[in-house]
């Protein structure tokens, strides 16, 4: 949706060691070359329903707390919307919301966050590195950081996709010293990505017998020049052939035409309903960006419109991740870069605040129907419960098993997961 009132900023234009062991009976089949182990399906399953998973929405922009929630109704910063009540007693969300309310069970508000930052770009990176961004170094996003702690070694799918209008398929470079491997794959209008499919004068039988050709030229290198380097290109050649056979799982057109009218059919809709593939196939973090919340005019407006396409693809797909029995295994987060003001300008619009806002989770990991945080009457300060960027960084990779006072080792030496600063919110933790 184009925002034309927006700010014109520069941005507006299962764990490791259980995966390990659950495969210590095919370290024989795995020592043997190849990845055959992996497409057996009694496996896959066992790994997909054991595997944690991150799914995080990214309400790009900057939503109003005010407006989702952290309502104040009848009160001069609270503006025109009701406060409803939730499937959790006590607990009052925006009406522009009614459908998430009905799953706010299986979910928990964090309404106690100051990052003090209100600039888009510095904001987003707060959020998404779990770091303020210095010029000295660059550091990987939830993403990559995710997919690296929690992702199968031999995982044949890529670990970190967003999911984003306009998403074509390509590999960014946000993973930082993690690697490419680890970089986010961009998707959107619900088709696989690109180059993903045999030409059609290559036959299935000429595929195979050079990929056969391949790996024996391949075994033969191996055995006399075997290096870290050598060894990391068979492997990613071997995991691209298996994300050529599963290409469809990309492919959001595989799902019954009745599944498209219970998320909506807008682009919204088909990129909830992809990511439900995307976790049903054991992805380990998908991120679905919905935007422009930058609503510095007709803040109330747009905020009816851009919910209300929100809610009910997002409520269903937390209805139907728990009904199948992956939100037990899943992380929700939906995030921003911060919220906005609670004093509404002269244009109807709510500015950047990053003083007093809210993040939304729920699923793995978390205590369900849980408030934590306080903020006071008017919502321009917080009064119970103060944490930032750093202690949600630590949160979000607690609640999907990863030990955040760990280190990567990075050439030899010891990088922190997450800031050693900061710790997770534990009372928000199962």
């Amino acid at each position: 949706m184009h925002a034309s009132y927006a700010c014109r900023s520069a941005e507006h234009g299962m764990a490791r060691r259980q995966f390990l062991g659950t495969l210590a009976a095919g370290t024989g089949a795995l020592a043997g070359g190849g990845m055959d182990l992996f497409t057996r399906p009694g496996i896959t399953a066992e790994l997909q329903k054991q595997q944690k998973r991150m799914l995080v929405f990214n309400m790009h922009g900057g939503l109003s707390q005010l407006e989702s929630w952290d309502p104040k109704p009848a009160t001069p910063t609270g503006g025109p919307f009701r406060a409803i009540p939730t499937a959790v007693p006590g607990m009052h969300i925006c009406e522009l919301l009614p459908e998430t309310a009905k799953q706010m069970q299986h979910l928990s508000i964090v309404r106690s966050i100051n990052t003090a930052e209100d600039d888009h770009g510095k904001g987003a990176y707060m959020m998404l590195h779990g770091r303020r961004q210095t010029p000295a170094s660059d550091f990987p996003v939830l993403g990559a950081v995710t997919a690296k702690a929690i992702s199968p070694i031999t995982a044949a799918l890529p670990g970190h996709i967003i999911v984003t209008p306009g998403g074509g398929g390509g590999r960014s470079n946000d993973a930082s010293y993690l690697g490419p491997k680890y970089a986010s794959l961009s998707l959107g209008g619900g088709k696989p990505p690109q180059n993903t499919s045999r030409p059609e004068d290559l036959t299935e039988a000429m595929d195979a017998s050079r990929n056969a050709f391949r790996k024996q030229l391949d075994q033969q290198f191996l055995s006399r020049r075997r290096t870290a380097l050598t060894e990391a290109y068979t492997f990613s050649y071997e995991q691209a052939q298996q994300l050529l056979a599963q290409r469809d799982v990309f492919d959001v057109s595989k799902e019954p035409e009745k599944e498209f009218e219970r998320y909506g059919k807008h682009d919204f809709g088909r990129q909830c309903l992809l990511a439900r593939r995307l976790i049903e196939n054991g992805i380990s973090f998908v991120q679905v960006t919905h935007s422009n919340y930058d609503t510095h005019n007709e803040n109330f407006n747009f905020h009816i419109e851009q919910l209300g396409e929100f809610d009910t693809p997002f409520a269903t797909l937390v209805s139907d991740l728990a009904e199948r029995g992956l939100l037990e295994h899943t992380l929700i987060v939906v995030l921003s870069e911060f919220g906005r003001t609670p004093n509404i300008n002269p244009y109807y619009g709510r500015d950047h605040w990053s003083r007093a806002w809210s993040v939304l989770m729920g699923g793995t990991g978390v205590q369900k129907g849980a408030i934590i945080g306080k903020t006071n009457d008017k919502g321009t300060e917080v009064t119970d419960r103060q944490v930032d960027h750093g202690h949600l960084f630590h949160t979000y990779l607690s609640a999907v098993g990863v030990n955040t006072a760990d280190s990567f080792q990075i050439d030899g030496r010891d990088v922190p997961i997450a800031d050693p600063a900061y710790q997770p919110i534990h009372e928000l933790l199962a």
